[in-house]
């Protein structure tokens, strides 16, 4: 028994590409997850927690075959504090469903996530700055439905084919085996049959020899000692020669005997033996036509000649059974080199039942292995009129070299295609596969989206966030979300107009935006900080606030105003 394998990154039993595949799955995971965040700006913890969530969804993505339900239940959390995290949960939740077997556990591992996730994204949407808890829990629904459950239903549908395809690959398999093992019944069973006509046959001719050398034998007791003690010899020989012919032929079986209507004698297989079986048939209802073309084989060998008697008459036998009243042709054409025989049958005046239970079917499998023992070949199938067709190509000397090769050489089988993954249609079908999961994915991709939006219309957000006022020792940064940014417009009117800048300082920052004067004048300040109050709602001028650093800290606040200029011509003025 082969050791499981312990690789976290593949499924028990499975072996190899583990480490690869899921090097190549988590680049991708990373990359959608980046995609889909970019496209939820905005949305979603801060940098920080977003980074270690993310590092979480992507190692047990890696995972989920050797622990898929321990992944599905940590990335449905993952999912219900970061959205962008959607589709390797949708990845996971396929390839776990797709690998549980039980209906009632495939139902709540897919039932928990859901939930949690959806309960995850309500309590924490507030903190993480998603919305308020109904906005959450909205929102984790939808997620949950659309990377959650719709990839587990095709996981479960895609499970169940793959084992449906495996059983009924199996099932063809054993049907397969079995046949095999009842043609290889049939050829041992014909096998049996040449192995008990070789010994009538041989075992005539070797008990004839004995019989005659004991008669001569005798006949040589008084005139020729010596020569009797030959004969003497011989008989032995012949009778040592007998039993071991019933040893070496009992290795093919039983020594089954003929199952024909006469008992196999010299004449089988010759022209008048033939007749006998058209007469037979012509007897018992069927029409048939004989043709021999050629000399008769009085002078062929007896495995040829029964070899002919078997084709035609099984061949007779099958008309009967199955296309009973159907005309029959029989043709036998003899040459120097071969004896071709065909039987061919028509449409019988009366169609068969479906199963007629007479007989095994494995008859043509017999005449078959008979023919191919002897170099020849058998071919039988229907014809295009609808009938059906035997045709025996037999050797008229037979080689016997081929008939030994036949005999020792492993039955025929016709073994299925290897399902080797690195075959061009293995490589085909991941090529389909990974196609088709990328087309998933950009379908549950689009079906988030579509939900994520949906729900933020549904609840439109809350009041935007007051900004926090600069303050001397703000860093830059703090400063610039507070600002928005620096603003050229405010720039450009502070130029040639503004005060001095303070000593030390390395930047300014400007901005039209105004906040509650809580802060002390800053030291340096000029005059027109205290003109600046007077100024707020004087429309011709315009009220610049600007921020000084010293490296990356603020150092001073600096209010002044500059004139507005009037866009209006002078003479069109009141």
């Amino acid at each position: 028994m082969a050791p499981t394998s312990r690789n976290p990154f593949t499924a028990p039993g499975e072996q190899g590409r583990g480490l690869w595949r899921a090097l190549a799955e988590v680049t991708g995971g990373a990359w959608l997850m980046l995609l889909t965040q970019e496209v939820l700006r905005g949305r979603g913890p801060s940098g920080e927690v977003q980074l270690l969530l993310g590092a979480v969804a992507l190692a047990l993505l890696a995972v989920r075959r050797r622990f898929p339900v321990i992944s599905l239940l940590g990335i449905s959390a993952v999912l219900g504090l970061l959205p962008a995290a959607g589709l390797p949960a949708a990845m996971t939740a396929y390839t776990t469903a797709k690998h549980l077997v039980v209906p009632r556990r495939r139902s709540a591992v897919l039932l928990a996530p859901t939930v949690l996730s959806t309960l995850a994204c309500a309590a924490f949407a507030p903190g993480l700055g998603l919305g308020s808890h109904p906005f959450g829990f909205a929102l984790g629904a939808v997620l949950a439905a659309t990377t959650l459950v719709v990839p587990g239903l095709l996981g479960m549908s895609g499970g169940q084919e793959v084992r449906l395809l495996r059983a009924l690959r199996d099932r063809a398999d054993a049907a397969e085996a079995a046949r095999r093992l009842a043609d290889s019944e049939s050829k041992m069973h014909e096998r049996s049959r040449i192995a008990a006509e070789m010994h009538d046959l041989v075992g005539h001719r070797l008990s004839l020899i004995s019989l005659h050398a004991g008669g001569l034998e005798m006949a040589l007791q008084k005139e020729s000692p010596e020569l009797r003690d030959e004969a003497v010899l011989v008989r032995r020989a012949t009778g040592d020669a007998m039993r071991e012919l019933r040893e070496v032929l009992g290795v093919l079986g039983p020594l089954g005997r003929d199952t024909g209507t006469d008992a196999l004698t010299g004449s089988t297989g010759t022209r008048s033996d033939v007749e006998a079986l058209a007469e037979e048939s012509r007897g018992g209802g069927i029409p048939v036509d004989l043709t021999w073309d050629g000399p008769d084989l009085t002078d062929r060998a007896a495995q040829v000649r029964r070899a002919v008697h078997r084709v035609v008459r099984e061949s007779l036998t099958n008309v009967h059974r199955y296309a009973a009243g159907a005309r029959v042709t029989v043709v036998v054409t003899h040459t120097d080199s071969r004896v071709e025989v065909l039987v061919r049958n028509g449409l019988p005046p009366v169609a068969p039942e479906a199963a007629t239970g007479l007989g095994s079917g494995r008859g043509l499998v017999g005449l078959r292995e008979r023919v191919a023992l002897l170099g020849g070949t058998l071919e039988a199938g229907p014809t295009p009129a609808g009938g059906f067709a035997v045709t025996a190509r037999i050797p008229a000397q037979p080689d016997p070299g081929a008939s030994l090769a036949a005999v020792g050489a492993p039955p025929r089988e016709s073994p299925s295609e290897p399902r080797s993954d690195d075959s061009p249609a293995g490589v085909q079908r991941r090529v389909v596969s990974a196609l088709s999961g990328l087309l998933g994915l950009i379908g549950v991709g689009v079906m988030m989206m579509c939900g994520f939006f949906l729900v933020a219309q549904g609840f439109p957000d809350p009041a935007p966030r007051k900004p926090e006022q600069p303050r001397i020792g703000m860093s830059r940064k703090m400063v610039e979300e507070a600002l928005y940014g620096d603003s050229t417009s405010a720039r450009a009117a502070a130029t040639g107009r503004e005060p001095a800048h303070p000593k030390s300082v390395t930047s300014c920052m400007y901005s039209t935006f105004q906040f509650e004067d809580s802060t002390p004048p800053a030291e340096g300040a000029g005059p027109g900080d205290a003109a600046a109050a007077g100024a707020e709602k004087d429309p011709d001028h315009l009220r610049i606030t600007r921020f000084c650093f010293r490296g990356d800290t603020l150092a001073t606040i600096d209010r002044f105003t500059v004139p507005v200029v009037s866009r209006t011509p002078p003479w069109e003025s009141p």
